[in-house]
């Protein structure tokens, strides 16, 4: 079984910062795509960022020049830098990690953008 812990949500104002993580443990080989989505209320979990085993990239055209996705293959672990955080940011956002065959997903962490 694999389980996925998020970390790094909270409360922050415009134009602030957060950084999200999220660790996979359990019995696996490697890992695949990493991702994450976020759902905002009333609307659909959408794509935020996804990063490839070998670091290939892709954004929303959203996000893209203010967040920043990395991983550490080492710590099976994928991040989310946030910056100019900005109001319609705010949702559940959620991890996704993929070890073929299968698809794992975080449990989500809140971000909150206050204006």
């Amino acid at each position: 079984q694999v389980q996925l812990v998020e970390s790094g949500g909270g409360l922050v104002q415009v134009g602030g910062s957060l950084r999200l993580s999220c660790a996979a443990s359990g019995r696996f080989f490697s890992i695949n795509g990493m991702g994450w989505y976020r759902q905002a209320p009333g609307k659909q979990r959408d794509l935020v960022a996804a990063i490839t085993r070998n670091g290939i990239t892709n954004y929303a055209d959203s996000v893209k020049g203010r967040f920043t996705i990395s991983r550490d293959n080492a710590k099976n672990t994928v991040y989310l830098q946030m910056n100019s955080l900005k109001p319609e940011d705010t949702a559940v956002y959620y991890c996704r990690v993929t070890i073929l065959p299968d698809t794992y997903w975080g449990q989500g962490t809140q971000v909150t953008v206050s204006s």
